[in-house]
């Protein structure tokens, strides 16, 4: 994991400097704060790595300059990882470093969430981009989903999660872990409990299987 990480962020300040993917060009900041918090839900959440386990598919939202879903891609290579980002130009870039970096396992689109029908089982993780409350309602599935948030340990003092799962969402993880370098994290984990309708009525859905 420290090579992989050490390419990945020679990438980001060299190639790819222009993007600006990251604002942490310190090797061992980087590797804490970027690789190590990305792919910490694998080791301290059982509830995490079963369902990635179960269903093989993890789609990351708003990836930014990779993270979580290039080193969960590398620490999984026999799992698909689709990732959807808002600016085209950043998923252009990533897939590239993607590419570079050997993960043929991740696939980074251009995609809007809230066009999308989740028609399989499937892993949905969300790594600082917003409430909760500002994207659960977005999502659209006959199907199983496991959503986990990435947030910060002071999230209950910004977040009222109490509406989300009461109704249409079952919280099944809420765990707080140690991340070296940050004030901590807590990973927040939500299942369906019935059909989700989304908030998109009139426009053309895509169906997820046809991304896998």
């Amino acid at each position: 994991m420290k090579e992989f990480a050490k390419k990945y962020l020679d990438l980001l300040t060299g190639e790819f400097a222009g993007i600006n993917l990251t604002r942490i060009t310190s090797p061992e900041e980087f590797y804490q704060k970027q690789i190590v918090d990305s792919v910490m839900p694998m080791t301290e959440s059982k509830v995490f790595k079963n369902a990635l386990e179960q269903t093989g598919t993890l789609v990351d939202v708003g990836f930014g300059g990779g993270f979580p879903i290039l080193p969960l891609a590398f620490l999984n290579p026999d799992k698909k990882f689709i990732g959807m980002e808002a600016r085209a130009k950043k998923a252009k870039v990533v897939q590239q470093i993607a590419n570079t970096l050997g993960l043929t396992n991740a696939t980074l689109l251009h995609q809007r969430l809230e066009l999308m029908d989740f028609d399989v089982d499937t892993v949905i993780t969300f790594k600082g981009v917003g409430k909760v409350s500002e994207y659960l309602p977005l999502l659209r599935t006959n199907k199983t989903l496991y959503v986990f948030f990435y947030k910060g340990p002071n999230f209950n003092e910004l977040e009222d999660i109490e509406d989300m799962i009461e109704t249409n969402w079952e919280l099944i993880e809420e765990k707080s872990y140690d991340v070296p370098g940050t004030e901590g994290r807590v990973l927040l984990g939500f299942k369906n409990r019935k059909v989700l309708r989304g908030t998109i009525q009139t426009a053309k859905l895509i169906k997820f299987s046809t991304l896998l």
